[in-house]
């Protein structure tokens, strides 16, 4: 009990002992724990939500973070389900892999990042919202994607490089999910030749958010987020 105490010091913890025996015992007394117990770990209010969506100061970044409600959108277009294995691709602060993973506990990662300070933030990330599990590569795509076949793939950096698209889309299991999000010309102009060629979804999301002007409040516009989404079993053997 003492050793989950540690890792969750919030949590208010019960020990339930010698269960259906003489000797049960129901108390919180963490060092006066018979053996054969059973811990009950309540979490506290200040628990965070699974939901996706978590508020952008959750994440250690360098500015290369899907914003909260992009990254709603984007995992929602992903749609996780138990079990199933996501490549982040160009992750930066690797928040779309961690909230995934956040998802249900059968969800994996890999992020895959170029620069190797932001791969470290990665991993920090991840240990603080509970999913240390998530595997970070470090290395350029499409190089670096030569990976365990994914069920989804996210492509949020390095749509413009060469051979990403083509590689993902290759790797990806049958019935997988693609999205990609842009913010440039550039690469909304890969994003609408891609969806030209394999159909999907084309949408463009705008938030702003209100800030102040002055000594009153207004809406400061964040830069509009074009997001493309395909399912692999969608397309024709024909168009691939």
């Amino acid at each position: 009990p003492r050793e989950v105490a540690a890792l969750a010091p919030d949590a208010r913890l019960t020990v339930l002992e010698q269960l259906g025996g003489p000797g049960e015992r129901v108390h919180h007394a963490l060092d006066d724990a018979d053996p054969l117990h059973v811990l009950a770990v309540e979490c506290g209010a200040d628990g965070a939500s699974l939901v996706p969506g978590r508020p952008d100061d959750t994440y250690e970044h360098d500015g290369q973070l899907t914003k909260r409600e992009v990254r709603a959108v984007t995992l929602a277009l992903l749609a996780p389900r138990p079990g199933e294995l996501l490549w982040d691709v160009g992750a930066g602060a690797g928040s779309i892999a961690v909230e995934w993973c956040r998802t249900h506990p059968s969800c994996r990662a890999i992020a895959v990042e170029q620069h190797p300070e932001r791969a470290a933030r990665i991993t920090r990330n991840a240990t603080a919202l509970g999913v240390p599990g998530i595997e970070v590569v470090v290395g350029t795509s499409p190089g670096a994607l030569e990976l365990e076949p994914p069920d989804a793939v996210f492509i949020g950096g390095g749509l413009t490089a060469e051979g990403v698209v083509e590689r993902c889309w290759a790797a990806l299991k049958p019935g997988g999910r693609l999205v990609a999000n842009a913010v440039t010309l550039e690469s909304e102009a890969v994003l609408t030749r891609w969806h030209g060629r394999l159909g999907g979804d084309l949408s463009r999301i705008e938030v702003s958010r209100a800030a102040a002007i002055g000594g009153f409040t207004g809406w400061r516009p964040q830069m509009p987020v074009t997001t493309w989404v395909v399912a692999k079993e969608n397309v024709a053997e024909e168009k691939v």
